[in-house]
């Protein structure tokens, strides 16, 4: 797994390209879904309105898109001499290339988007940062599946830059697809994972922890893959429930005066029997105690191997007996260990049986397992075979079964440390909270020191050499880095230990996730200085301002993997928390909340979306779930946002009608217009702290519920009539900036370009005049009764409807209202706007009669209980013979009581008095 999976599309992708320098890479401009659009703004007429016409989405994207670009909108310049940790950085996930671009990688980058874009208004100085994890295995697969070729019949360095080449072009197109997404990600700091600076870092990272003595070079059992052919970590395994067959097979004892000729094991693996080095009893089985001591024969093979007893045998598992071969799982391994066993190699680095299976020799390891059970039951060995699903550990990359060999290989030591890392993470804030549970939980489950070489061909090199003559390493020098011993010379000329003078260069690499884990200290500049403490030399970090980050966010699924080591390795060179927060988001599934995947076909590609929707709707849609959770992909989602953006361009292009661009605050604001600027700053305050707490979900609702029912559906209906008014106009135009500014972060284009159609200072210098660099907006402290307000509102929406029913024009004047409900402060607003002659406040309510409209029964469970007495109940409730609990629990009739989940009650409410009842949510209107 990696934090982003990223792939190379050849639909939908512009032609164009706008050239963005960074250091000797020029990166494509980004596509917008569909045809490529032209970078110039359209001719207007001096007499048209900027926001004359419909909304073009395809058009104004792609625009803003290539200017933000081109300007260089969101360049964060650093400033190396403010106090540490002064700037908002995002450390963000740097993608493998490999894989499929989903609707989970779009989510996640939309997330990221909006932390960056709220801080960068919020508070000014922000880094989001860009790079790509192209070393590895990864990108190694991804060659040789692009090119149809295998690394092993290359030179080292030829593959090396046919994977260069092949990762550069996906590279080029994924950068044009996080562009088109209107991302604020700062592409003058963009990285690579095998370039020569982080190939520096990632050397100088092993040479630290090294001299702390938190590494060592050890041959031990490893996890292996045999597709891949290199060793691998713990991490990136994972269970997979595969089919098998367990098997009963019958061992004989070949000690004399034994008192049974044979016993029993049960295997999955009958494969591994000629690697079988001893057998297992646990000393409480009581039953097979007079194992222990004695020796058994192996079946087929004939070898003899020791009975022992040891309390990690399972007695519940099969029949208590267990086989220890080297290696079938993790207590092999520990049998190994604990009892100085010897080594049996029957199945080589690609899963092939060796010379030690005999016969079997060459065959695969499925091969020879149907072969071997085929030759015990011929022997009479065999005497049950049963079909089982079982969990089989498997590489997550290639979901190939791994096998354990005997390997040299490098390792972080980190189960000394594991307390450690559980405080680090708890000193973090973690969102959703509930994540902080999977960090605990894996390292609790800890079983293995951290694996980080790796037989393959593209990767960083360990910087190591051995001598020839009696092993002892040899360290590069920091000043050197980076290096590659394949080609560079030793540090010495002789052995410091023996005094030989020839070297064997180190030919592994660093495990992906060795360098990837160092992205806070890649992104911060850290770096060895030769000069300082000194003359000593020391580690120092060019923006000490960004360290530690403030954020990281990832997907739940690679907390193990990316999170975990990043904080393993950041807290041992620099004994801080690399980050103050982490935001895990969710998955996103699909409509009917399955995971998508190929094999069901059920995959819905950004692509295609994007080329469907506009890039704010789907940023609308990515705002749509609780960060942390699942979610289902839903198109209602995606028109819900598309509706949302005409919304609030019509509404733009009605308020430039009604209201001058920048009118003067009167000295007193009237009552309904100081209401909007006060619900106006209720809503202000609860979605900053909404975005705060990174509820994306929750701010963007709070923002709609404003924007769609308050102002729109509320306010700007009375402002229709009221735009010569001095008052309104103000509050218009306040309102309208205040909460295009807050839409910003959810919806950059749209809001973009009617901020640049209308309250731009100038064209030409886009940085100091985006929408997008403004300062957040703060509540500026109006003061109003918000229950008075809503109801007042409430009230004129009633009696616009009364009107239009009555087919009166909305001018008409209406001789006598009166209202029963929170209004007060607010009559002339509902005199004036609704022209009502007389406007009178009730203190009781009038006299309204609650009668039972209707009552619905439940048959599909009505009749199963109470049989033919269902027709009495029904004629009971016709002639209306039956008692209603006041709390409408209960029914009773025709001799029966009825519960409330049985029956569903309809209330109507009549007003008997002179003119005509209109009820609203918290007011009663009566019309004379």
């Amino acid at each position: 797994m990696s934090p982003t999976s990223i792939h190379r599309t050849t639909t939908g992708i512009s032609d164009e390209r706008t050239r963005l320098q960074h250091r000797d890479d020029a990166l494509p401009t980004p596509f917008a879904g569909g045809e490529s659009m032209s970078t110039d703004a359209p001719e207007q007429a001096d007499d048209e309105s900027p926001l004359e016409g419909g909304y073009d989405p395809e058009a104004v994207e792609n625009r803003w898109q290539n200017r933000w670009l081109d300007e260089a909108v969101y360049a964060y310049d650093g400033d190396p001499g403010q106090d540490p940790n002064t700037t908002y950085a995002i450390d963000t996930p740097p993608p493998t290339v490999s894989g499929s671009l989903h609707m989970g990688h779009l989510y996640g980058s939309t997330l990221q988007d909006f932390a960056a874009r709220f801080q960068r208004m919020h508070d000014g100085s922000v880094l989001f940062p860009f790079g790509y994890d192209d070393n590895g295995i990864a990108s190694e697969r991804l060659t040789e599946t692009e090119l149809e070729i295998r690394h092993q019949d290359y030179e080292r360095r030829e593959f090396q830059e046919l994977c260069r080449e092949v990762c550069a072009e996906y590279e080029a197109e994924f950068t044009e697809q996080m562009q088109s997404l209107g991302t604020s990600i700062d592409w003058s700091h963009t990285y690579k994972t095998i370039e020569p600076r982080v190939q520096r870092i990632s050397q100088l990272s092993f040479l630290d922890l090294h001299e702390k003595g938190r590494e060592y070079r050890k041959k031990a059992p490893a996890i292996w893959c045999p597709e891949c052919e290199t060793a691998i970590s713990q991490v990136e395994t994972e269970d997979d429930e595969r089919h098998s067959h367990f098997n009963d097979i019958a061992f004989e004892l070949a000690s004399d005066g034994a008192d049974r000729e044979e016993f029993v094991i049960s295997t999955t693996r009958p494969e591994l029997i000629p690697a079988c080095v001893s057998v297992f009893v646990h000393p409480d089985d009581e039953a097979n105690q007079d194992l222990v001591g004695e020796t058994a024969r192996i079946p087929i093979f004939g070898h003899e191997v020791p009975i022992i007893a040891d309390e990690r045998v399972d007695m519940e598992k099969g029949s208590g007996v267990v086989m220890c071969c080297t290696f079938g799982d993790q207590n092999d391994i520990e049998w190994y260990q604990a009892h100085d066993l010897p080594l049996r190699v029957a199945i080589d680095e690609s899963a092939t049986m060796t010379d030690l299976a005999g016969d079997y020799e060459g065959m695969s390891t499925e091969e020879a397992r149907e072969a071997i059970v085929e030759d015990l039951d011929e022997d009479g060995s065999l005497r049950d075979r049963w079909e089982i699903t079982h969990a089989v550990g498997v590489h997550e990359r290639c979901e190939t079964p791994v096998e354990y060999r005997v390997s040299k290989q490098w390792y972080v030591e980190i189960l000394d440390h594991k307390e450690e890392y559980l405080e680090a993470g708890r000193e973090m804030e973690w969102y959703p909270e509930k994540m902080f549970t999977r960090y605990k939980h894996w390292i609790e489950g800890l079983e293995w020191d951290w694996l980080i070489s790796r037989q393959r061909d593209s990767g960083i090199p360990f910087p190591v050499w051995y001598c020839a003559e009696c092993d002892h390493e040899v360290m590069a020098e920091k000043e050197e880095l980076p290096v590659d011993p394949l080609s560079d010379d030793a540090p010495v000329d002789a052995c410091p230990e023996c005094g030989h003078d020839e070297f064997e260069p180190e030919e592994d690499v660093f495990d992906t996730w060795a360098t990837s884990s160092l992205t806070p200290l890649i992104n911060a500049g850290w770096d060895w200085d030769p000069d300082g403490d000194g003359g000593d030399g020391e580690f120092t970090m060019a923006n000490p301002e960004l360290y530690p980050f403030d954020l990281r966010p990832q997907g739940h699924d690679i907390i193990s993997f990316w999170l975990f080591h990043t904080i393993v390795k950041c807290y041992e060179h620099t004994g801080e928390v690399p980050f103050d927060a982490t935001l895990i988001n969710g998955h996103v599934l699909d409509e009917n909340r399955e995971k998508m995947s190929k094999s069901r076909g059920n995959v819905v590609d950004p692509n295609d979306v994007l080329s469907e929707y506009p890039v704010d709707a789907v940023r609308f849609w990515a705002a749509s779930a609780a960060v942390g959770d699942d979610f289902p992909y839903q198109e209602k989602d995606l028109r819900a946002g598309e509706k949302l953006l005409r919304k609030l361009w019509n509404a733009s292009k009605l308020v430039d009608t009604l209201a001058p661009a920048d009118p003067e605050e009167p000295e007193e604001l009237e009552a309904i217009d100081r209401w909007l600027l006060a619900e106006l700053d209720d809503a202000t305050e609860e979605l900053t702290a909404q975005l705060e707490e990174y509820e994306f979900a929750k701010a963007r609702d709070r923002l709609r519920t404003f924007f769609w029912n308050t102002f729109c559906d509320d306010y700007l209906e009375i402002a229709k009539g009221r735009e010569d008014n001095p008052s309104t106009q103000y509050a218009l135009r306040t309102a309208h900036r205040t909460f295009l500014e807050l839409w910003a972060p959810f919806l950059p284009h749209v809001t973009e370009e009617i901020w640049q159609g209308v309250y731009s200072d100038g064209p030409d210098d886009l940085e100091a005049n985006s929408i997008h660099t403004r300062e957040w907006p703060r509540p500026q402290g109006y003061e109003a009764d918000l229950e008075a307000g809503e109801t007042a509102t409430e009230v004129i929406s009633a009696l616009r409807r009364y009107k239009s029913e009555k087919q009166l024009p909305l001018n008409a004047d209406l001789e006598a209202v009166s209202v029963y409900g929170p209004v007060e402060g607010f009559e002339d607003a509902i005199q004036n706007v609704m022209h009502v002659q007389e406007l009178t406040l009730l203190e009781d309510e009038p006299e309204v009669t609650t009668e039972v409209a209707s009552i619905d029964l439940d048959y599909s469970t009505l009749g199963p209980k109470f049989g033919s007495k269902v027709g009495d109940i029904d004629a009971g409730i016709e002639s209306g013979e039956y008692e209603i609990d006041e709390s409408q629990d209960v029914l009773r009739v025709a001799g029966e009581q009825l519960e409330s989940e049985l029956f569903e009650v309809s209330l109507e409410r009549t007003y008997s008095g002179e003119g005509e009842m209109i009820e609203t949510e918290s007011a009663v209107v009566v019309v004379e």
